[in-house]
């Protein structure tokens, strides 16, 4: 694409929330109805009620969006328009971080839910180059249905959709070869574009590894490597907090899955039902991690005010699991299998929501660089972003498994 096209088609963004929004925001948190709880009631049974109504009650009085706006509008946000096939086209809107490094690594950050654009923030500077360290182009999209992204209207729009809408976007902003890095969702959503593009896509980091036991026929190398070796403590311990996740933390899957209309009408009509929602996952997803109530409320900000509303933000949980690509192609399954033409780095880490024992990760790919951390949990770009952003550079340097693996683009 020529270059004066290019910037015909991406806009400037900037954040805006209007002001009828915030004061529709503090007139709910005027009236809200809290419920009672049980006596010695801990995270167990979900947010405490003294944690959300401290948490209202600073959103309400104290609690300043328009600062928070401000900082993320240092950001260089922009939006263009991209359609999958068969739907319409969408307003995507995406941070683009350029280095003026000449040969940076263009990197596609994609994120999940209960976050957004915002994980990459931390990052944004480590990941510019310098000394021995690689530099990245970034581009942080908001998914189709999150942040200031547009959802669409009709049904059927799966993992299939999401990873194009991704590849499509960095062909647009000329990355025609490209890397990835994803959590949560964009695990699933990178492990889509490194199936359907795998010309495109060179190489992939996930820190939200999802694996099953290699299997004698289609590993039996690690299948036997699995089979001789003990578990170790590690191991032990990481099969326990996915135990804990599985049976006592992977209730709201099930609803979003099932029913995300019903659940929707709560998290658009009540700012404390939204609240309450995610919070529980902040807290309960990270290594205690020591949230700040102006974190916190950005966070959830983002999803109050979001282009598409909260309740749409659930959508993916449903169409992944009953919306699968009509080509048979890429599915949510799909993820989990072996992706043979990407490159493959993965990070654990202990308070993960899955931790899988590293013969399982390695069903997942060619797998040239593995990392164990002593800390952090499912949003490690945000608790850890030092570590993850040491990662990339670790996997893509100058002595890294994929250093040069984009031609022309070493990072240097």
């Amino acid at each position: 694409m020529a270059t004066s096209t290019l910037a015909m088609s991406l806009e400037p963004y900037k954040i805006s929330v209007p002001d009828s929004a915030l004061e529709q925001l503090k007139k709910q948190l005027e009236v809200v109805t809290f419920p009672d709880e049980l006596n010695e009631a801990r995270w167990d049974l979900g947010a405490p009620l003294a944690d959300v109504k401290r948490l209202t009650a600073y959103w309400k009085n104290s609690f300043d969006w328009r600062k928070a706006e401000a900082k993320l509008n240092e950001l260089p946000h922009f939006r263009t328009k991209i359609a999958a096939k068969g739907f319409d086209e969408l307003d995507i809107h995406f941070v683009h971080q350029m280095s003026d490094t000449k040969g940076a690594i263009p990197l596609l950050f994609v994120h999940g839910w209960p976050g957004s654009f915002i994980e990459v923030t931390k990052m944004l500077p480590m990941l510019k180059g310098g000394g021995n360290s690689p530099a990245f182009h970034v581009v942080a999209p908001s998914l189709p249905n999150f942040g200031f992204s547009e959802g669409p209207k009709k049904r059927g729009f799966g993992i299939a959709q999401y990873a194009e809408t991704c590849h499509e976007l960095m062909l647009k902003l000329g990355y025609e070869k490209y890397v990835t890095q994803g959590g949560d969702w964009g695990f699933f959503i990178t492990r889509a574009i490194g199936i359907l593009y795998p010309q495109y896509c060179l190489a992939s980091h996930v820190n939200f590894p999802r694996a099953n036991p290699p299997s004698w026929r289609q590993n039996p190398l690690l299948a036997l490597q699995h089979f001789l070796t003990p578990y170790s403590e590690r191991d032990k311990r990481g099969l326990a907090r996915t135990e804990w996740f599985m049976n006592e933390g992977s209730g709201y899957r099930a609803e979003q899955s099932t029913k995300p209309q019903t659940l929707g009408y709560a998290l658009a009509d009540s700012p404390v039902a939204l609240l309450a929602w995610i919070y529980e996952k902040l807290h309960d997803w990270t290594d205690s991690y020591p949230w700040t109530d102006d974190e916190i409320l950005t966070w959830i900000s983002i999803y109050r005010f979001s282009t598409a509303g909260p309740a749409a933000s659930l959508r993916i949980y449903y169409e992944s699991t009953h919306a699968p690509d009509p080509s048979g192609a890429v599915t949510r399954d799909h993820a989990a299998q072996w992706v043979p033409h990407v490159k493959l780095g993965l990070t654990y880490s202990p308070f993960e929501l899955v931790v899988v024992p590293k013969t399982w990760g390695r069903t997942l790919g060619p797998v040239v660089f593995e990392a164990d951390k002593i800390r952090g949990g499912h949003f490690l770009a945000w608790e850890t972003p030092d570590e993850l952003a040491k990662d990339l550079g670790t996997m893509f340097g100058k002595d890294g498994a994929c250093a040069g693996v984009v031609p022309g683009r070493a990072g240097y």
